[in-house]
């Protein structure tokens, strides 16, 4: 147990302990030189630490230059810190790291101006100093606020200003630590190596090379020999973050063998192998050190970046699968209560409220127990009752005509219970159904794309529409796979923005890039254009339209839209029965569907939301088919996407293949049936799709028409003339054709 003497002594060791080692650095930093001049380290120290600290500081210093006998050298840096000291017991109450930075900028001025008027040389110095105390003053308010964000956050963060600021310490620490004399071994150089070795292990190739870059910085500005001993840090730093999966002393091992192979490629000598000991030492220095180190304490601002993607697709298929056992469970207890049997409830009802009274009842329920149930379960089982179908095992019963009336008030129940069951089974479809659409929402939404995100195009995207004075709420740019730009741009709903094609010539002429653009797609608050590089290819589509009978409505509906990311689509939908009440089905079913697409839904997901809206939407019977292709117009690859459709003829290698689907239309079922079949393709390929205007007698007719040549204006137009000719049946039915190919 600890008593309250050892926490006092725990309480006060570490400031007693850090008071030593402001008082131990501003000793050694007394008297070092960086580029040719006296270090300003210890002055930038005082400055930017607190008071208590500040005077250890100043302790350390004076101690030095007394036992060197430098005190009269060291006036000005002894005058500044005293200075410092002063100001940050009247004027300096909180540690503010710019008042730290101007505190110790006014100071070295002020003490180096003074002196320099004493002895005459005020003009030759004044610029000096000038510069001088600019750079301390910075260092300070650099170190100032790197220990604020220690204190408030517990860590060190690398990212903007933080990350300059911490860079500004380090070189200023390496610069002077490499002028600390010690015998046979550089402190600057230990600290470099040990630092280099940790951001190669612990942040990979970018943290050594970046590590590496620093320290050489920091070496060369302490003394150009000091920076050509280690000028290949960097590159060992790079070479060792590719071990940054072994162990720690294997890394170490392998970066102290880089390190010698180029000490000797570069030539050996006695200062090299100096040079080699003290990464030695920086190696031993980082094994104990690799052992305690936690991410925790350094914070780069590449964790969420490179982790966010990750967690967001781990936790979206967590949720997704919750949902999934949610509508299992669900299904499973629908099940079970619907396949619940109430004949024993209902026996046992009937039976307690007609025999009870019954003198009988001892006899019937006891002695005769097995003919009396069989009895009353043919009761149960019974939907008309008369006296002529009455059990023969009820044949003794005193009681019959109440028995019947009991009997016949429960079947009239059962049925009015059937016919709720029946609309509540309908409902649980719809609500299974909505369940399972769900479920695959969330799992496509937390899949990882395959993208990288450009934050610099994103930020001169935002930029350029800024100058022309349109506001965006976001600007997302990125690279797929094939290294083609996809950027989206959002905008507020309330706003009125520009036209697609205007936002799209304005990014094209800042990037310097021929771009295109997609329609905008509203959703909710906001308003979405994709702009992108164009695909490797490019779809040729054509299509022909016309009523039955030749009248003007048409009962099909047909598109050709582009998503933004990689694949354009034609859509084709054909209604119930002909005329104007098709064409509101088609139309609603198509226009759904690009919209849900283009708004980042996929497009088996889109097919049953847009089942969903067509069975709920009306008491009225209505659908109508679904016949899409998809095509990836930077790896050229073909989905056929089918809800009731008309077959699609695809030629292929001088081929002709039919593809067909054993589904229902969209509308008719709670549940959603939806065709997916990737096919093979290449450039030049043709497909085509058609309504049911288009009888299977013709198939041998388009059939030839393809193998016979590829203009598909000609080859449409041909199909959409003879189909009347090709129909068996007396009624016309609404033709639509569509001809699709791809080039490069």
């Amino acid at each position: 147990m600890l008593k309250i003497k050892d926490l006092a002594v725990m309480k006060y060791a570490a400031p007693v302990l850090s008071f030593a080692a402001a008082a131990v650095t501003g000793f050694l930093l007394t008297g070092t030189r960086v580029a040719g001049i006296s270090s300003f380290a210890d002055i930038s120290l005082s400055g930017a630490v607190d008071l208590p600290y500040s005077a250890a500081v100043f302790t350390g210093s004076l101690i030095r230059s007394i036992i060197g006998g430098d005190i009269g050298h060291n006036i000005v840096k002894l005058s500044a810190l005293a200075m410092i000291m002063i100001i940050k017991m009247f004027l300096e109450p909180k540690n503010d790291p710019k008042l730290c930075g101007i505190n110790t900028a006014v100071s070295i001025f002020v003490s180096g101006t003074a002196i320099s008027a004493v002895i005459g040389e005020l003009m030759y110095k004044l610029l000096f100093y000038g510069f001088y105390s600019s750079l301390a003053g910075f260092t300070a308010y650099s170190a100032a606020k790197l220990i604020l964000s220690i204190r408030r956050q517990h860590s060190i963060s690398i990212t903007g200003m933080n990350g300059f600021s911490c860079a500004v310490v380090y070189i200023m620490l390496i610069a002077s630590l490499s002028a600390v004399k010690l015998p046979m071994l550089n402190a600057g150089i230990i600290i470099s190596a040990a630092v280099t070795l940790m951001g190669a292990y612990f942040y990979r190739n970018n943290g050594g090379v970046f590590a590496g870059a620093l320290s050489v910085c920091g070496a060369f500005l302490s003394s150009s020999s000091v920076g050509l001993n280690i000028v290949m840090l960097p590159a060992a730093g790079l070479l060792t973050g590719y071990l940054y999966k072994q162990k720690s002393h294997i890394a170490a091992a392998g970066f102290v063998g880089i390190n010698f192979v180029m000490t000797v490629l570069t030539g050996m000598s006695v200062r090299g192998a100096e040079n080699m000991i003290a990464i030695i030492f920086g190696v031993v220095l980082f094994i104990p050190i690799a052992s305690v180190f936690s991410d925790k304490w350094i914070r780069t601002g590449r964790e969420s970046a490179e982790a966010l993607p990750d967690m967001i697709s781990t936790r979206m298929s967590f949720l997704s699968d919750t949902v999934r056992e949610l509508r299992t469970e669900s299904e499973r207890i629908s099940d079970m209560l619907s396949d619940k049997s109430d004949i024993s409830r209902e026996i046992e009802e009937n039976s307690e409220q007609v025999c009870s009274l019954c003198y009988r009842r001892p006899f019937c329920w006891k002695s005769d127990r097995g003919n009396t149930y069989r009895g009353f379960s043919r009761l149960a089982e019974m939907t008309e009752f008369a006296s002529e179908s009455f059990p023969v095992e009820l044949t003794e019963c005193l009681r019959k005509g109440e028995l019947m009336d009991a009997f016949a008030r429960s079947a009239r129940e059962k049925a009015s219970a059937k016919l709720m069951e029946m609309r509540f089974s309908e409902s649980r479809e719809m609500l299974h159904e909505q369940l399972r659409i769900t479920e695959e929402l969330i799992r496509s939404a937390g899949e990882r794309l395959d993208v990288r995100y450009s934050e610099n195009v994103s930020r001169i995207i935002k930029h350029k529409l800024e100058k022309f004075g349109i506001a965006t709420e976001n600007v997302i740019a990125c690279y797929n796979s094939r290294s083609r730009l996809l950027a989206e741009i959002y905008f507020s709903a309330e706003e009125a923005t520009e036209s697609s094609t205007r936002i799209c010539d304005l990014i094209s002429d800042e990037l310097h890039i021929p771009l295109e653009s997609t329609e905008p797609v509203r959703s909710g608050k906001e308003i979405r254009i994709r702009v992108y590089e164009k695909p490797e290819y490019k779809m040729e589509v054509y299509a022909v339209s016309a009523g039955a009978d030749n009248s003007g409505d048409n009962g099909d509906t047909h598109t050709v839209f582009f998503d933004g990311r990689e694949a354009g689509y034609a859509v084709l939908s054909d209604g119930m029965g002909t005329g104007r009440a098709a064409s509101i089905e088609s139309r609603m079913v198509v226009g759904l569907f690009r919209r849900l697409v283009t708004g980042g839904v996929g497009f088996s997901s889109a097919v049953k939301l847009v089942n969903s809206v067509m069975v709920t939407k009306s008491w009225e019977e209505s659908f109508a088919t679904l016949d899409a292709v998809r095509i990836d117009l930077d790896e050229c690859t073909l989905t056929v996407i089918k809800s009731g459709a008309a077959a699609t003829l695809i030629r292929h290698h001088g081929n002709v293949l039919k593809i067909t689907s054993p589904t229902f239309p969209i509308g008719i079922y709670e549940t959603s049936e939806v065709f997916v079949r990737n096919c093979e393709f290449e450039e030049g390929d043709i497909v085509i799709m058609f309504s049911d205007g288009i009888s299977e007698n013709a198939y041998p007719f388009i059939k030839e028409l393809l193998l016979g040549g590829d203009d598909i204006k000609h080859i449409v137009d041909e199909i959409s003339r003879k189909a009347q000719v090709f129909n068996p049946s007396i009624h016309s039915d609404d033709v639509t054709v569509i001809g699709v190919r791809v080039t490069r």
